[in-house]
């Protein structure tokens, strides 16, 4: 069976940037530390008042069909998944591919475009739109245009405020990959649950404490109901564990979960024993709550031991390099986690021996929905991660002062109307113009 997966990837970044510890935790009276340790955020991005989902979307999609040479007519279907979108309507991917009919010859008129909505798991449930799509033969030899792309932002105030973040991931999905093929076996955990929501409102409504908890339990319960399919994941059999990451400090929560669940009645639980005994059963507690909490103490303990922290730094951490200094971006944060694995296994030297490895990929949605399932690397992925100017985008990024940022922060909200400057120069990409004759948002691509 031909394999199907991710054929190339690019990244398109705002062209701001926030100082969190410098910057924000002056004007917020904090402890610096609270961001770097506490979140493990540096930085995050903010679109210029020029750019937008659509902006950032159709700009990461022009660099990967310019660098694969493709024409609009190899691309059969278009997916944008995003969930900042501003018509309820009329997809994104319509305005996206209306952006790049001004720069090519031809046309997307035989793609079919759509736009999918879960929160942050809905990049990859495009993606698996865009994979099943293919292995039903219906693509006509045409490849899958995938875009994950938003604004992530929060009210003023809000305690997600410092973890805002602004970008698209553009993904390119294919017969015979270049960079990673897909699984067919997936794990999905899924309930309906009110942790984090926009009802009729731009900015979210948010019950962090009830998120994290919602956020593990579908984890585990994907994970559970992937082993059901393919049989226990062994820790040495991932290379990279990509999560969906909406800050780091929430990764480092469910990398130990994570290690505690592949570990159960193995033989790594029994050589930890001896300094921290077996994890907890609860058929051996008289309460729910003597289990929980004797589940704590091992996690305490397991945090603390050599070999979850070995583990933890050679599969959880590398895949945090990206998101620690654009903060989040809801639908494109697994892709970033993705992508930040890659980077340091291209890093590190790692070449042909690296093929064939596996990523084991945790996609999160609130409201919500997990999905678990894994990447196994292909021949040419090195070459498709070096292409990535990643680092020269972020190195250009204006960095603003906190009155810059609240000025930026009310450009983009969509109940006020204000007059701010840009804060960089447009060059050799599409930018947002103004409103049309029905209050839709007008593109242009400037030289």
């Amino acid at each position: 069976m031909t394999a199907v997966g991710i054929d190339a990837i690019e990244i398109r970044t705002g062209k701001l940037q926030l100082d969190l510890p410098n910057t924000f935790a002056p004007k917020k009276g904090e402890d610096p530390e609270k961001y770097t340790k506490g979140l493990g955020l540096e930085t995050s991005s903010f679109p210029d008042v020029y750019e937008d989902i659509v902006t950032m979307g159709a700009n990461a999609a022009k660099s990967l069909l310019d660098r694969k040479g493709l024409a609009p007519d190899e691309i059969g279907r278009i997916d944008v998944a995003t969930e900042s979108a501003f018509d309820h309507s009329k997809p994104v991917s319509t305005y996206i591919a209306g952006c790049l009919e001004q720069v090519y010859d031809g046309d997307f008129r035989h793609a079919n475009k759509g736009e999918r909505k879960f929160a942050c798991v809905s990049g990859t449930q495009a993606i698996d739109d865009a994979y099943n799509w293919i292995r039903a033969g219906r693509n006509r030899g045409r490849a899958a245009l995938v875009i994950a792309t938003d604004t992530a932002l929060y009210e003023r105030g809000d305690p997600g405020e410092a973890t805002q973040g602004a970008g698209a991931v553009a993904m390119l999905v294919t017969e015979d990959p270049s960079i990673v093929e897909l699984s067919t076996e997936q794990g999905y955990g899924s309930m309906d649950e009110t942790d984090f929501l926009k009802p009729n409102q731009q900015f979210p409504s948010v019950d962090g404490k009830r998120s994290m908890q919602v956020y593990l339990s579908r984890m585990r319960e994907a994970l559970e109901d992937y082993e059901s399919i393919v049989g226990p994941v062994e820790p040495d059999t991932v290379a990279y564990a990509p999560f969906h990451t909406p800050f780091p400090g929430m990764v480092r929560k469910a990398g130990l979960f994570a290690y505690r669940h592949i570990t159960r009645n193995t033989s790594i639980e029994d050589e930890l024993a001896d300094s921290i005994g077996r994890q907890p059963r609860e058929d051996d507690y008289g309460s729910r709550e003597a289990y929980e909490e004797a589940i704590s103490e091992y996690m305490d303990a397991l945090k603390g031991t050599d070999r979850y922290q070995d583990w933890y730094a050679e599969t959880i951490e590398p895949t945090l390099g990206l998101s620690r200094v654009v903060g989040n971006w809801y639908t494109g944060s697994v892709h970033l986690a993705r992508t930040s694995a890659l980077r340091d296994a291209a890093e590190r030297g790692l070449d042909d021996a690296f093929v064939g490895e596996r990523l084991l990929v945790g996609s999160y949605g609130s409201g919500a929905q997990a999905e678990i399932h894994s990447e196994t690397v292909r021949p040419g992925w090195r070459e498709e991660i070096e292409a990535l100017d990643i680092d020269e985008q972020l190195a250009s990024r204006y960095d603003l002062s906190f009155e810059e940022y609240t000025q930026v922060h009310e450009v983009h909200d969509y109940d006020k109307s204000v007059d701010v400057e840009e804060f960089t120069v447009p060059d050799g990409e599409f930018v947002f113009t103004g409103w049309g004759r029905m209050n839709e948002r007008t593109y242009d691509y400037v030289e």
